[in-house]
């Protein structure tokens, strides 16, 4: 009871809560508020009428004090959380869809190279495959023989090869032959056949001397030397050929009083020639 003779009723939570007196406010810990401006109210006694205290006047309390939500902070909070969570999210998802995309694109491509190669292997295969059947094809050789008169010259060449008689030689004159696999190409400087045998009616020294200018001119590229093939001296000249834009090789030897070249058009043809060379022989 306080000076005026009115009774003090205690307020809830007054002995561990500091007022806000400015604001008429008393803060809790749980982030709740409540009023600390109380309506009096008189006190009723037990015969349901207003106590009276000694000074004659209406004994009144405060009544309770009215608690008011301030959680508002708390779900801000929560929102933020929420929108920060639900962005961390998205990210994910979206990293995890990129990178997806990245390895089906790289599967892809790695399908690719892989089938790539597979055909790669399979068409170099079949190449080689094709090559080896083509060389087998070339067997037995067949047997050439010149005329009896020229010294009867003779040598093998693949049987899958066709022979192309120009000039037979038979009122004298030079021999030309052509040789080339299924069928002998149109007669001309630039035609590329796999051989063409010429059997000059001329000294050696005198058909030599014909492809000595395009040895001495350095833009030629033809080059010159002198080998021994199967006991046979031969002059063998390998390079660009005289009047052609293609390269090959030939070779001049001599018979009698004759003179041979034996020319491959193409470098293509430069294993068939060689071995070619290789089963030469003639009447001396």
């Amino acid at each position: 009871m306080n000076s005026n003779g009115m009774q003090r009723t205690p307020i809830y939570g007054q002995s561990s809560r500091q007022p806000d007196v400015m604001n008429g406010t008393m803060s809790q810990g749980n982030g709740m508020q409540y009023s600390m401006q109380p309506q009096m109210q008189p006190v009723i006694g037990p015969n349901g009428q207003p106590l009276v205290g000694s000074n004659g006047m209406p004994i009144v309390q405060a009544s309770p004090i009215v608690q008011v939500d301030r959680n508002g902070s708390n779900g801000l909070l929560k929102t933020i959380v929420i929108i920060v969570l639900s962005l961390t999210t998205v990210a994910f998802a979206g990293l995890f869809i990129w990178k997806q995309m990245e390895y089906s694109s790289v599967q892809s491509d790695v399908n690719g190279q892989i089938s790539d190669a597979v055909e790669k292997a399979k068409y170099e295969q079949k190449e080689e495959d094709l090559a080896n059947f083509s060389e087998e094809e070339k067997y037995p050789l067949r047997p050439f023989t010149g005329p009896v008169d020229y010294g009867q010259l003779s040598f093998e060449y693949p049987k899958t090869w066709s022979l192309y008689i120009a000039s037979d030689a038979a009122n004298g004159g030079n021999y030309v032959a052509y040789f080339n696999p299924l069928a002998v190409e149109a007669i001309s400087d630039n035609a590329v056949n796999a051989l063409r045998l010429v059997i000059y009616d001329e000294p050696f020294e005198s058909v030599v001397g014909k492809f000595q200018k395009a040895i001495s001119d350095p833009k030629s590229g033809l080059t010159m030397s002198t080998v021994d093939v199967n006991g046979i001296t031969m002059n063998r000249y390998v390079g660009k050929m005289p009047g052609t834009d293609y390269n090959g090789a030939f070779v001049i030897f001599k018979i009698r009083d004759k003179s041979v070249l034996i020319r491959t058009d193409a470098e293509q043809f430069m294993g068939d020639f060689d071995a070619l060379l290789q089963t030469i022989s003639f009447n001396a």
